[in-house]
């Protein structure tokens, strides 16, 4: 009889859809640095060699659950992506060395989850036409290790060059790949003018794929990111002179599913409350049939 109990607890108090980690700091993440990590990817191959990237925006780990989980069903981390005009690899097809990061969640140096294209309005091949042409695109990680376990997705955000120019960095184009990533994240009308950002900046706006609408909520924080050239991949060409490779900025986003698609199949004939009591009652007649068998 414990299980029938077990089962009923379970119909009366089902798990709530948007069950986040307790554990998530209040800035959403928890700095890499802290526990021996970087805020550097690690480029293989580079000269001088341990060059990387900076992971210059990160989504909040107090976002909604179901954009932080890596799928494109459920309104997840690759729809997501879609709604701001970014998909996933040519065919599916990797190019390039992977990089790594260390989050200093424990799980050590880490190859890229994945790299994000510009898709240039055609979800399913505009990858290859930023493969081959050169554009905006990033690579990400999700901070979930045992020492850090935050579920925050440290993205490194950059534009880049033509493939038949070594896809090199453009100049600028690590605070560029950010800043115009975040223009498309919020909806803006113009382009973000990289020259004017701060730690005080924010943005806010929606963007909508598959009948998923997102709300994000961007500032701009400094303090985790080094404001340097040192130990960045392409600095010869993408700093100024004069200047850094990148401004040391990290663009903090918070996503919320605001509306979501409406499901039809043959289950969503009962109302939902009607079902629930429906499937309690089933579950008790079973369990006392149960009892009188045993």
């Amino acid at each position: 009889m414990a299980s029938c109990s077990l089962l009923l607890l379970l119909l009366c108090h089902p798990p709530h859809p948007l069950f986040r980690r307790s554990n998530v700091p209040p800035q959403g993440y928890y700095n890499p640095l802290d526990k021996g990590g970087s805020m550097l990817t690690t480029v293989p191959g580079t000269f001088p060699a341990g060059l990387g990237e900076p992971l210059n925006v990160i989504i909040s780990g107090h976002s909604d659950a179901d954009v932080l989980k890596d799928q494109e069903t459920d309104g997840g981390l690759r729809n997501y992506f879609l709604s701001f005009g970014y998909a996933s690899e040519c065919l599916g097809q990797h190019l390039g060395d992977d990089q790594a990061a260390n989050l200093g969640d424990g799980n050590g140096l880490l190859n890229e989850t994945a790299v994000i294209r510009w898709d240039f309005g055609d979800p399913q091949l505009g990858a290859c036409k930023e493969s081959i042409n050169g554009g905006a695109h990033f690579r990400y990680w999700v901070q979930d290790g045992d020492s850090a376990d935050s579920g925050a997705v440290f993205i490194a955000a950059s534009y880049e060059l033509p493939i038949a120019k070594q896809h090199d960095i453009i100049f600028n184009g690590y605070n560029l790949g950010r800043d115009w990533m975040i223009g498309n994240v919020t909806n803006q009308t113009a382009l973000i003018d990289t020259a004017t950002v701060s730690n005080t900046s924010t943005f806010s706006g929606r963007t909508m794929y598959a009948n998923y609408t997102y709300q994000t909520d961007v500032s701009y924080q400094s303090g985790i990111l080094q404001n340097t050239s040192d130990g960045v991949n392409h600095f010869q060409s993408v700093a100024p002179k004069n200047g850094t490779a990148q401004d040391g900025l990290v663009a903090v986003m918070q996503v919320k599913i605001v509306s979501r698609p409406t499901v039809s199949s043959a289950v969503s004939i009962i109302p939902t409350a009607l079902s629930s009591l429906v499937a309690f009652a089933l579950a008790a007649t079973s369990c006392h049939l149960l009892s009188f068998t045993l």
